[in-house]
């Protein structure tokens, strides 16, 4: 059985950091105090890398912490694939899925959890028809699919952690080290999730900004 993305830790938010893409960085970051690691397989994202150039070093970090497969509308032997690679923990479904794909995928045995942009109520009473422990959402940005910079409405997320208190919720969607603490505050997530926020130019982190950004969540209150 695959244990929780996120440790249950009332008095502190884990931090994931997304699209890492190299090893040399994804030590640094983890170092920097990142509780899970995002690594993009989508080939039309900013920050794609290949599963090929990823493993040698995703190896090295097994059991160090989770890792995980950003995905966007794979197909279930391209999920197969990345799970069975031995190299990542869970796969972030980004795309389209319905709720049926991602209950089928998880009958199959894979470690999947949906991503979701919201925009608005509407769009958060649909996704309690996905199933998972883990639920991230994210700002409303169809077209690239997450890492747009754009901030959700923090309302919606206080709501989805409120309403589902049985469920991991990730709060992602413009977050940087100047308005994370006040995210945490108001929304009150197991995660937040930062890609974009803790860069100087797309796929390049600023270790620095990481920094910040760890101890910014780290003393939310």
């Amino acid at each position: 059985m695959t244990a929780p993305l996120f440790m249950n830790t009332p008095d502190r938010t884990a931090v994931k950091v997304c699209g890492v893409r190299s090893g040399e960085q994804a030590l640094a970051v983890v170092q920097a105090g990142a509780d899970v690691l995002g690594i993009n397989f989508w080939p039309k994202s900013k920050r794609f890398i290949s599963l090929e150039e990823a493993l040698p070093w995703l190896f090295e970090l097994k059991g160090v912490v989770p890792r995980v497969a950003v995905t966007v509308n794979a197909t279930d032997d391209e999920l197969r694939a990345l799970h069975e690679s031995g190299g990542l923990d869970w796969l972030q479904l980004h795309g389209d899925e319905t709720p049926d794909r991602v209950r089928s995928l998880t009958q199959q045995g894979l470690p999947v959890f949906k991503a979701l942009g919201i925009k608005d109520e509407a769009m958060l009473d649909a996704a309690a028809e996905f199933p998972g422990d883990t639920l991230l959402l994210d700002a409303y940005a169809p077209v690239e699919y997450g890492g747009s910079g754009e901030t959700m409405d923090w309302s919606l997320g206080a709501r989805a952690v409120k309403d589902w208190p049985e469920r991991q919720i990730v709060l992602a969607g413009g977050l940087t080290p100047d308005n994370v603490a006040a995210a945490i505050q108001q929304v009150r997530p197991a995660a937040v999730d930062v890609a974009s926020g803790v860069e100087s130019a797309p796929g390049v982190k600023d270790l620095e900004l990481v920094k910040r950004f760890v101890e910014a969540a780290a003393t939310a209150v």
